[in-house]
């Protein structure tokens, strides 16, 4: 069997596994749509009453009266969880910051192992992801109001410490209270704390965002699908897209002949520079050709793929 044929065949398995997969997906999110209406709920519990109405015998298939019970019973079982999952789902959106009280095992903790936890919720692309926890306690025996930062689960791309300096200061020594008398205790702001850490990890998310839309827009998760039959890409064929630093404020670029290129980002996801690096140093040309792709991502994508649309043809004139 021939190179060419493999891959052919391996691009129709690829493409029938994504296939399945979507309709798989579809075919749940179909259920769950059909399980939640309202109309549906009232046609299963009359069908399970003595007397069903109009609607629910007309529902109820032609099968044995104990076998349609049993498939109404679950029918009307998974109708309550997905009922359940909503009101979750729901209160997650509405509520995307929660406060809750736990208490700390350890019999050696502080202020009697009481701690103050809090829930970030972060959506993507119409999914939930792992909420997010911070937990608080308050070490100052003689400041019991003062809370400081116990345990959390936030990625260290989030500047949580200096949030925690700015919103959350530490009480001042007494040393420093006896020196100036008048010196007043700091402030802390637990509300603006929230807000601001909600809004950096969002600003994170949506920089990830920006990450996963321009490998999408590029295709670079699919490069394979422009591989020649000696197995070969075109030159300036995008063959990976991939976050460069911890804080994802900047993506590295890819071409299929080395060249490199990185966007950085601002705090909020825009483009604010590109630069291109090739075998002898910065790509100066490129870089200048490609220079004016600054904000959306969108735009970003639409200027790379004319930049490799017009390398592709200035080669066919060749």
């Amino acid at each position: 069997m021939s190179c060419k044929s493999i891959l052919s065949t391996r691009k129709s398995q690829l493409s029938s596994n994504k296939a399945i997969a979507h309709l798989r997906k579809t075919l749940k999110i179909e259920c769950s749509t059909i399980l939640s209406s309202p109309s549906i709920q009232e046609a299963l519990v009359s069908s399970l009453n003595s007397q069903p109405s109009a609607k629910s015998a007309a529902l109820r298939p032609q099968k044995p009266r104990r076998s349609a019970e049993r498939d109404e019973h679950l029918l009307l079982e998974r109708s309550r969880q997905q009922e359940a999952y909503n009101q979750q789902c729901l209160y997650r959106i509405a509520a995307s910051v929660t406060a809750f009280k736990v208490r700390d095992p350890d019999p050696s903790a502080v202020d009697g192992g009481h701690v103050l936890g809090l829930r970030f919720e972060v959506m993507t692309r119409g999914q939930f992801l792992q909420p997010y926890y911070v937990m608080l306690n308050r070490p100052y025996p003689g400041n019991a109001k003062f809370l400081r930062i116990h345990r959390h689960t936030v990625p260290p791309a989030i500047p949580l410490p200096g949030l925690a300096a700015r919103h959350l200061p530490a009480p001042k020594q007494q040393s420093d209270d006896q020196g100036n008398p008048s010196s007043s205790l700091p402030r802390q702001d637990l509300e603006r704390f929230v807000r601001s850490l909600r809004r950096e990890i969002m600003r994170y998310h949506n920089r990830l965002g920006v990450s996963a839309d321009l490998r999408r827009s590029l295709g670079a998760h699919s490069s394979h699908s422009l591989m020649a039959a000696d197995g070969s890409l075109p030159p300036n064929t995008i063959v990976d897209v991939s976050i460069a630093d911890t804080e994802a404020k900047q993506i590295r670029l890819t071409w299929a002949d080395e060249r490199n290129g990185r966007l950085v980002m601002d705090d909020d996801g825009r483009v604010v520079k590109f630069m291109v690096f090739g075998a002898e140093g910065r790509d100066w040309e490129t870089t200048r050709q490609l220079g004016e792709s600054q904000g959306r991502v969108e735009d970003v994508a639409k200027m790379l793929e004319e930049y490799a649309a017009g390398i592709e043809q200035q080669a066919g004139r060749e």
